[in-house]
């Protein structure tokens, strides 16, 4: 893969390949939207020197659009013949708006976002103004190939569902452990001071299965997807961050420390690639992103010995 300056001031539009774009895609967090009566997920990197990619789904289809900074010129003529700007000041109006849209309900300075499903895709239709003047924009999207949805969907889902696991042996372990500490303290003459705090011995099957039944009405009516963008996304930029250097390194693209530096410049502009307003904030390591999401201390318990003829804390 030829190897890119990350330099934006040095690279001119008509030289950057497109696969930069798909990569600033890739490790952006996905969104819900609600635009009228239809609910979106949506997921997009706009950057003012390149050009921009969107992502969308309503969960039965997937659609897709990247261009670069000639069709976001030639766009803009056709549909604001009173305004003459750069393309890198209509990406700019657009990246400001879409920030504002992703990131929650705040009315997106007096714009209005609308879609429509069409035989050939999915158009997603702006409605703003840029320096006192109307400015209109429709993102044009196509079916997206199958090969970007397991990319952006698939993948990372099968690879949140593995961290989960382990996650869930983690906590397993750690509840053994604690069980054999207190059966530890109970056999040396330890009694519970307060009968609220006794616990019975975890059983692992037992609560599986009782987490499943609980939960699984919920799992199975993920309806418009809300609860995925909203509970999950710092496990999912994790994973297609993790996945997107791991396969820089299968392609030879160069060391590993020129590899760092080039995926944490690209992270740094995370979220449509405007850090002074993100959406969420950086997506924490693996195990922060997990306790997070739980709540879960994930922590070894420290097993000293103990004086086993004054017990203290909750026996007596």
């Amino acid at each position: 893969m030829k190897k890119l300056r990350l330099r934006e001031d040095r690279l001119p539009s008509n030289s950057v390949p497109m696969e930069e774009l798909e990569r600033g895609l890739l490790i952006q967090p996905w969104a819900w939207l609600q635009l009228s009566e239809d609910s979106l997920l949506a997921k997009a990197y706009i950057n003012t020197h390149k050009g921009y990619a969107l992502l969308l789904s309503d969960l039965r289809q997937v659609w897709h659009e990247q261009v670069d900074t000639s069709v976001v010129s030639q766009r803009a003529k056709e549909l604001n013949k009173r305004l003459t700007a750069t393309p890198s000041a209509f990406l700019s109006h657009l990246r400001d708006l879409m920030c504002i849209l992703l990131e929650g309900p705040a009315d997106p300075r007096g714009a209005t976002f609308s879609c429509e499903l069409m035989p050939e895709g999915l158009s997603l239709r702006v409605r703003s103004e840029l320096s006192g003047l109307p400015f209109h924009w429709n993102f044009q999207c196509a079916l997206a190939s199958p090969s970007l949805v397991s990319q952006h969907l698939i993948r990372p889902l099968m690879g949140m569902s593995l961290v989960l696991q382990c996650q869930v042996r983690e906590l397993t372990s750690l509840l053994r452990l604690k069980d054999a500490e207190i059966q530890d303290y109970q056999e040396n003459g330890a009694v519970l001071s307060r009968d609220r705090l006794k616990t019975e011995l975890f059983d692992e099957n037992a609560v599986l299965e009782q987490v499943v039944t609980e939960n699984l009405p919920e799992a199975c009516s993920i309806e418009n997807g809300r609860s995925f963008a909203t509970k999950l996304q710092n496990l999912y930029v994790t994973i297609t961050k993790q996945g997107f250097q791991a396969e820089r390194k299968r392609q030879g693209s160069g060391d590993s420390q020129a590899s760092d530096r080039t995926s944490s410049s690209e992270t740094d502009g995370i979220l449509l690639n405007q850090p002074e307003q993100p959406f969420s904030a950086p997506s924490p390591s693996v195990l922060e992103t997990l306790n997070m999401e739980t709540s879960v201390p994930m922590q070894r318990p420290h097993l000293s010995k103990v004086k086993r003829k004054k017990p203290k804390g909750l026996f007596s």
